[in-house]
């Protein structure tokens, strides 16, 4: 069973005419994880992919929309990052299969005609979460893992906002075409995630925040700095940032989330930082 929504591309002068109820569907994927099937979100900015994959008893495939693609399969002309957020779990791409624990990521090249995704125990089932952007080239499918990733460590007790970087797809880890995913751990004691914010117009990007109980959730702030909004999300909750928008958070508890980028470039520091004293 496989399930598509489309996200249209929203002006800044759109977002500004948004009630709380139109911001969180515009930009906010809330019920993207259920199990026993795969459920996509086609954005249209940047033509980005967002999903998930949450096999149980029996094997989930990745199935094409010819409407939507124009494809025979799905990574026809596009790659695919896969991240576990569950139980352990596998993937089988053609006929080469990959073990995943929590938080390990699949890179899935172009020309990967069949991807198929188990979980080891269906009562505790793998969360595989999806990102994809159209690729111009063909990279090897390549397995990294929360051991193998670049690790970076910013931040400060002071400033509430210590955290560790895992850059799995990444000029300096797997080789993409556009494509750069990864996640950050926020430290205990730590709620302050990308502070102060930053756009950057050459890429989109989208959060996923997980590892949060259900008594807990994130802040999310997004918008033009001048006229900056929140979001209340909750875990597993894809947020959708454009360009032009902003992308921070604080949480009631320490969390952690991926982040995924596509466009113009992958370089991680290409960014357009924003004062605090600008933001209203």
């Amino acid at each position: 069973m496989q399930s598509t929504i489309i996200k249209s591309c929203i002006s800044k002068c759109e977002y500004s005419t948004l009630d709380s109820a139109q911001l969180r569907d515009r930009f906010l994927l809330e019920n993207l994880f259920q199990g026993g099937t795969c459920s996509l979100a086609y954005w249209e900015v940047d033509r980005a992919i967002i999903g998930s994959a949450v096999p149980l008893e029996d094997a989930l495939s990745l199935e094409v929309s010819k409407e939507l693609l124009a494809a025979d399969y799905f990574c026809e002309r596009r790659e695919l990052g896969v991240i576990n957020l569950g139980g352990s779990g596998s993937i089988k791409t053609d006929e080469q299969t990959w073990a995943l624990d929590v938080c390990a990521c699949l890179y899935i090249g172009r020309g990967t005609r069949s991807i198929q995704f188990r979980s080891d125990d269906s009562t505790n089932p793998a969360k595989f979460y999806l990102v994809s952007y159209p690729a111009h080239k063909e990279y090897p499918t390549a397995l990294s893992t929360r051991e193998t990733a670049n690790k970076i460590t910013l931040g400060s007790q002071e400033a509430a906002n210590v955290r560790t970087i895992y850059q799995h797809i990444h000029p300096h880890g797997v080789q993409s075409c556009q494509l750069v995913l990864g996640y950050t751990d926020v430290a205990e004691g730590s709620v302050w995630n990308t502070m102060p914010p930053h756009t950057h117009l050459r890429r989109s990007e989208i959060y996923n925040y997980f590892d949060l109980t259900d008594d807990n959730c994130i802040m999310h702030f997004m918008g033009p700095p001048d006229a900056s909004r929140n979001l209340v999300v909750r875990n597993l909750q894809p947020v959708l940032s454009p360009p032009w928008s902003i992308h921070s958070g604080v949480g009631t508890a320490c969390y952690k989330f991926v982040w995924a980028m596509g466009g113009e470039n992958q370089q991680f520091d290409d960014m357009d930082g924003v004062p605090l004293t600008l933001l209203k």
